[in-house]
């Protein structure tokens, strides 16, 4: 295994892991670094990108599934006889459908017109600027929010925020967490219970696509470059894992102002990339 190809792999597993559950979109910065360093930049690596990109997914899920060990072990062992945790489960089930229909439909539309350097840039920004937006109208409320427990919300709730995933679906850089989060937070949630309802919800959404994922794209088990899928798969489970447990303190005391600016900013970067030549249209 070559050293700068194992580097390049910590460098790509530890951006996963610091964007994938930060209202700042994962693609956007994989797309820049990747470029940046040249990770797997050769049309004949596509099959092994796209492995490596679907394994380190795994390592974030993982993560979230640590972060909260105690509630989701408390979720499955009273399953059978806590009509809460069923509840919850099929909150977070009826969350995850209207993405995953979405998702279906328009998948090959999303991947043929809209996944591109530039529609991620402009969803940089645009994100950017709507964060500004939803926490200046928060910050003239006077009223506290209505709902603090992201576990037990009421339905019209989950299945609105389930909604909101949509976004991230059909406009590459949105982000994922940030269309949940920000959501959350306009249905009454606090920032705290819809950024834990946002990473459960991550759950079966992350997990769906990256098992759609491998379906569609089951090559790359048996290249000889395996052990980056381990390395990158480690440090998504590490970075994400501390950036979880950060974010959650974090949220106890601060808004997401800082987000919008810096996605304002990578997003201007990004398309600064593009006209540069640095990073191309389709990655």
């Amino acid at each position: 295994m070559d050293l700068t190809d194992a580097l390049k792999a910590v460098v790509m597993g530890a951006v996963e892991g610091l964007t994938e559950f930060l209202p700042v979109s994962s693609t956007g910065h994989l797309i820049a670094i990747s470029a940046l360093i040249g990770f797997m930049r050769d049309p004949a690596d596509e099959a092994f990108r796209k492995m490596f990109s679907i394994v380190i997914q795994f390592g974030a899920i993982l993560a979230i599934l640590v972060v909260f060990r105690e509630r989701v072990w408390r979720v499955v062992s009273t399953f059978h006889r806590d009509p809460a945790s069923r509840s919850f489960v099929a909150k977070l089930a009826v969350g995850f459908i209207p993405v995953g229909i979405i998702g279906l439909l328009t998948n090959r539309f999303v991947q043929d017109h809209l996944m591109n350097t530039g529609t991620v840039a402009a969803m940089l920004v645009i994100g950017g600027v709507v964060i500004l937006l939803v926490e200046r109208r928060q910050a003239k409320r006077s009223d506290p929010p209505v709902h603090d427990d992201a576990m037990n919300l009421p339905w019209g709730i989950a299945i609105a925020v389930g909604c909101c995933q949509c976004f991230s679906i059909l406009l590459p850089g949105a982000s994922r967490s940030a269309a949940t989060i920000l959501g959350g937070v306009l249905l009454g949630l606090s920032r705290k219970a819809a950024a834990e309802f946002s990473f459960f919800l991550a759950i079966p959404t992350m997990l769906a696509a990256s098992t759609y994922s491998l379906l569609k794209h089951p090559g790359g088990f048996d290249d000889p470059r395996m052990p980056l899928l381990a390395i990158g798969f480690v440090t998504t489970f590490v970075v994400a894992w501390a950036v979880v447990a950060w974010l959650l303190r974090f949220l106890a005391s601060h808004s997401f102002v800082i987000f919008g600016w810096y996605r304002i900013v990578a997003g201007l970067i990004l398309l600064g990339l593009l006209v540069a030549g640095v990073v191309g249209w389709k990655e």
